[in-house]
């Protein structure tokens, strides 16, 4: 009955091809599939449940009568596409408000229901969604569940009403978020700090400079990019190449001016080359690239590759 009302309001709210493309129907529970072209608003589903609880309030009788196919046509009754029906078929009807063809199980009025909760709705598969939803005493006890947890929620974040918690949210993750960022440019200006001074006695590959270097800390990919972009602008002729360990595997960049580029310098193969000796894979353009692997214990030995690298290119150019 509940699947009965729920493809009856979608068809209201959503129009006539939000037909039934497949339901599951379970004690105090169960899912409705049909065709959309894209995902449910939440304004929609708000207005859809809103519209079957109402009729659970009304009470309306639900019967169920048996009758020609024909019949059955003129009075309106909903036929699933693809279900083969015989010459005599049975109607279910919740009221007048909902006529379908069915042989399954219902409830003998509307207000047996008590309360549907929808859970939410999502993909199967293109363009079809699926709603699942709980009926009377599960969708009770879900919104009872669900109410303790707010009330959790609201002591957590010290806020007097549930009106109050998404500002609350919101507010936090801004603050979260310029703490991230300050944190990030603290991490690359001691990490420019500390390179600077290396910068200039690092080693030359003819009369390119090469610094490779691996931080203790964890800096993320974005944060050795920003590091190695501001490193090479500071030294003409070179090629950057710094690493760090984050979540178990090796991050890897390498920079190249203008200069170490005509020199043969090529970024892209640099990583790729050492990428692959950490059992991973990287690479990108001739002025700046990416990788990196899971092999850590390769780490020397990648280093050692995109040195020995530059030096044949370079001297493959002389």
């Amino acid at each position: 009955t509940a699947t009965h009302m729920v493809h009856k309001a979608f068809r209201e709210v959503l129009g006539e091809t939000a037909t039934q493309a497949g339901s599951e129907n379970a004690p105090g529970r169960f899912r409705f599939d049909f065709p959309s072209t894209g995902p449910v608003s939440a304004m929609t589903m708000q207005e859809v449940e809103g519209r079957v609880n109402d009729l659970l309030l009304s009470n309306l009788p639900v019967t169920a009568a048996e009758m020609s196919q024909d019949e059955a046509k003129r009075i309106g009754a909903m036929a699933l596409f693809g279900e083969k029906y015989g010459e005599i078929v049975r109607v279910v009807s919740v009221g007048e408000w909902a006529k379908e063809l069915c042989g399954g199980t219902h409830v003998k009025a509307s207000g047996e229901l008590g309360l549907i909760k929808f859970l939410g709705e999502s993909s199967i598969g293109s363009g079809v969604r699926r709603v699942e939803a709980f009926v009377g005493m599960d969708a009770y006890s879900f919104l009872a569940r669900e109410n303790l947890l707010l009330g959790r929620v609201i002591d957590i974040l010290k806020v007097t009403r549930s009106e109050e918690v998404p500002e609350r949210i919101e507010s936090l993750l801004d603050s979260l978020k310029s703490a991230e960022k300050e944190l990030t440019d603290v991490r690359i200006s001691n990490a420019l700090d500390l390179l600077s001074k290396h910068l200039e006695n690092a080693p030359r590959i003819g009369q390119t400079t090469l610094l490779a270097h691996s931080f203790d800390i964890a800096l993320t990919a974005d944060e050795l990019r920003q590091v190695a972009l501001a490193l090479r602008a500071k030294k003409s002729n070179s090629v950057i190449a710094l690493s760090s360990i984050r979540e178990g595997k090796v991050v890897l960049v390498a920079a190249a001016d203008d200069a170490a580029r005509k020199a043969g310098a090529k970024a892209g193969a640099l990583v790729k080359s050492a990428s692959n000796l950490l059992a991973g894979g990287g690479g990108g353009k001739d002025d700046f690239a990416q990788g990196g692997g899971t092999d850590l214990a390769s780490l020397k030995k990648a280093f050692a590759a995109i040195e020995s690298d530059l030096r044949s290119i370079i001297s493959s150019q002389v």
